[in-house]
């Protein structure tokens, strides 16, 4: 008989997703003899048959894998002849290099679910079900290969029942490592606030009541804990947010399903897809009037953060009795998502009154991923789980590099290959917790693409702790990046650009070769470096930190470089100031420029602006005055303000607000609406994109633009610079897997260190 034999090296997430027990089906459903076994670097196959049965298998595996898998090279060796008689899965083999790309953890599949509400089923109401097809993956890895010796679900052993399942290559949960039961599996138990047992021969019954009758709870999920509470009730949000000492920032909540969505809040097909998918991530959804929750979730702004169910004790407790729970992550202000029982016991003593956990132990951190929809893309705002460690594809195999991040919403990013690995959300790094969550996600990186890169990028700022933290790494060489050069090669190295864009770098602050806070730059940018090309104005922020916490301040900068000597007088008929001391005072201040720096940043005339139209004097989180001048302008048109493009010498171009911030105090004093002048500073910006484009594109010929940086969160802001853009006739590329905010810089770190030193800059 003639036969063929080929060996097949699948490479991508192939470990975790039941693609070794599908190969196994698919090769004995064709008659085919062989093996299939996990290796570190992915998934090997031999196949042996017909010749042309077996050179139809691929395009058959191709076509029919398991909804988690994902290939991304196969390599394919002729072999001789051995004549097996059978098809078998064969133990992992260990050695060697790994290249697999674990597989992300995925919310509980539809089979699983069914059996989880199924009186008939063996793991009826079992919190912990779940099978090939969904459940842990990342946040229980310890090593690779991924099997389960090497996760934390290797201390239960599998019952009987559980066993045969494994063995049964017709079973959905043939080869699940995580496979479990009531019987063998994990766990639950309840505990009161100072860690002691609560009887409960239904702990899940329990945790429903007691959060019925306003305590809160700490649940153990997949990658940390969240802190629960009945999102309709006024009083639990309050105490929550006394206790977690979060007096106005929005609460993500958690809903039975997209039923229950809709009660709440407006949700188109896309956001739907993106709420159901396997990833459920919290998405921004436009509120609904409704009386099902309490309008202390997320106050002044127009959005919910809503997500579905994801794991199956999630199921069990939004099953009957809530509208909508707050599932919140469960840290203290500034530190990382618990993940172990007696860390969560010890760091939320004081603020849940009742801790839900279990005995499975979570390896990784991995805080819920956020996301919303515009300009009929996803677009990241948090990338974590779910998300993670998918890699980001490049356009081209990179040197090895390891990018620290940033100060604020910090991640990781190794380059290895011609795919980017970044971390799951570290957060800011202002606290010895977060600290320690920095190292712990080295070590993780490290260990989850088998590489420890010796070229080290970072920030430019000098005190940032990631910047300190790259001198102390054993190193070759430490690159140092420019804030919103990271930001528009992050976007460019998503969207597989090469060579010189237009660079719109939209944000807080960054810190800028001259010293000065950037944060509204129009760059000529590459991989290996950039050009200022403009910038918005600069301002000053009397008190410096105290400023950004106090906007009123900027908006006195602002009255007094568009009035000079009078805005003392405009600010007093504003109400924005009206002691005279204080309006002395900070004449000396801004004039001397008294603890007082300049920043260019739009996230500061964001803030000037607001606190202007009486919208927000002072704030509580980052971005609190911009999202509620978003809020105000949301289903609001009105035409642009005045601005002035200025050029000397050879110097950046400058944009003049001054007529800009007049024609404000105009509208104000015509007692034109809060909505309609926001509406009309958002047309603002996006003209000023549109007209610097244009100068931009005068001087350079280039017609590539990316947009970058946290501003463009802004979905009025996103959507309409790509609108008005894309018309004058460019091509405008922006975030989707990646955020835009400094969640993403990162990657646009170890893109350009890796071409600096491709280039031997």
């Amino acid at each position: 008989m003639n036969l063929k034999r080929v060996r097949y090296h699948f490479y991508g997430m192939v470990q975790g997703v039941g693609f070794r027990p599908f190969v196994y089906r698919l090769a004995v459903k064709k008659g085919l003899t062989g093996f299939v076994q996990n290796r570190p670097e992915g998934v090997t196959a031999e196949v042996e048959g017909p010749p042309s049965v077996v050179d139809a298998f691929l395009d058959l595996v191709r076509q029919e894998m398991p909804p988690l898998a994902h290939i991304t090279t196969v390599e394919s060796t002729n072999l001789e002849i051995i004549n097996d008689k059978t098809f078998k899965i064969i133990s992992s083999n260990a050695q060697g290099h790994a290249d697999v790309h674990i597989t992300p953890d995925a919310a509980t599949c539809p089979d699983c679910l069914s059996e989880l509400f199924d009186p008939d089923n063996r793991r009826y109401r079992y919190p912990f079900i779940n099978c090939t097809n969904c459940g842990p993956r990342l946040t229980i890895i310890n090593a690779l290969p991924y099997d389960r010796a090497n996760t934390s679900m290797s201390c239960f052993d599998l019952c009987p029942q559980c066993l045969a399942e494994y063995e049964n290559p017709s079973d959905r949960r043939f080869h699940a490592e995580p496979n479990a039961c009531a019987v063998c599996g994990p766990r639950l138990t309840l505990l009161d606030g100072d860690g002691n047992a609560v009887e409960s021969s239904d702990p899940v019954r329990t945790a429903v009541d007691l959060l019925l009758s306003g305590h809160i709870f700490a649940i153990k999920g997949l990658g940390g804990f969240h802190l629960a509470i009945d999102a309709g009730s006024d009083e639990a949000v309050q105490k929550l947010r006394l206790r977690k000492y979060r007096e106005e920032k929005p609460l993500a909540i958690m809903v039975r399903d997209i039923d229950a969505v809709r009660q709440i809040a407006r949700v188109t097909p896309d956001e739907e897809d993106l709420l159901a998918s396997a990833q459920r991530p919290i998405v921004l959804l436009q509120k609904n009037e409704n009386n099902l929750i309490t309008g202390l979730i997320a106050p002044g702004v127009p959005n919910l953060g809503i997500m579905l169910p994801y794991t199956p004790l999630q199921h069990l407790l939004l099953e009957k009795h809530f509208s909508a729970l707050v599932m919140t992550s469960a840290n203290q202000v500034d530190e990382p998502i618990c993940i172990g029982n007696r860390e969560a016991l010890s760091r939320l003593k004081g603020i849940a009154d009742y801790f839900l956990v279990h005995n499975r132990d979570i390896l990784v951190r991995c805080d819920d991923s956020i996301a919303f929809s515009a300009s009929g893309k996803l677009r990241m705002m948090r990338r974590s789980r779910g998300f993670v460690p998918q890699p980001i594809p490049l356009n081209k195999i990179f040197p090895s590099v390891l990018a620290l991040g940033g100060e604020l919403k910090t991640t990781h990013c190794i380059l290895k290959d011609n795919f980017a690995f970044m971390s799951p959300h570290i957060g800011d790094m202002e606290t010895p917790q977060a600290r320690d969550f920095f190292s712990e996600s080295l070590t993780l990186m490290k260990r989850i693409t088998q590489s420890d890169p010796q070229i080290i990028a970072c920030d430019l700022h000098p005190a940032y702790y990631s910047s300190q933290a790259a001198r102390e790494l054993t190193s070759e060489k430490v690159i140092q990046v420019q804030h919103h050069h990271a930001h528009i090669v992050s976007c460019m190295a998503e969207n597989q650009l090469e060579g010189d864009v237009l660079g719109l770098a939209m944000d807080g602050t960054g810190y800028g070769p001259d010293g000065t806070a950037w944060g509204g730059e129009f760059l000529i940018a590459s991989e290996t470096g950039f050009t200022r090309f403009g910038h918005l104005p600069y301002l000053v922020l009397p008190g410096g930190e105290k400023a950004v916490r106090e906007p009123w301040r900027i908006g006195v900068s602002l009255l007094k470089t568009a009035y000079g000597p009078a805005w003392q007088e405009i600010a007093r008929n504003l109400n924005l100031c009206t002691d005279q001391a204080q309006m002395d005072l900070l004449n000396k201040i801004i004039d001397g420029k008294i603890h007082s720096p300049l920043s260019c940043g739009l996230g500061r005339l964001f803030d000037g602006v607001a606190a202007l139209i009486g919208l927000r004097r002072t704030v509580s989180f980052e971005g609190q005055a911009a999202m509620e001048l978003e809020a105000l302008a949301t289903g609001t048109s009105a035409p642009p303000y005045p601005f002035i493009l200025l050029q000397k010498d050879n110097e950046p171009y400058r944009v003049d607000t001054a007529s800009t911030i007049r024609a404000v105090v105009a509208d104000l004093q015509a007692c034109r609406s809060k909505a309609h002048i926001a509406a009309s500073f958002h047309s603002t910006l996006i003209e000023i994109f549109a007209a610097m484009g244009s100068e931009m594109r005068k001087a350079t010929g280039l017609t590539r633009v990316a947009l970058s940086g946290g501003c463009f969160q802004n979905k009025i802001l996103l959507e309409g610079s790509i609108e008005k853009i894309g018309s004058d006739g460019f091509e405008v590329y922006s975030h989707s897997r990646v955020p835009s905010n400094d969640g993403g810089i990162s990657l646009g770190q170890a893109v350009i260190a890796a071409a600096m030193i491709e280039n031997a800059y």
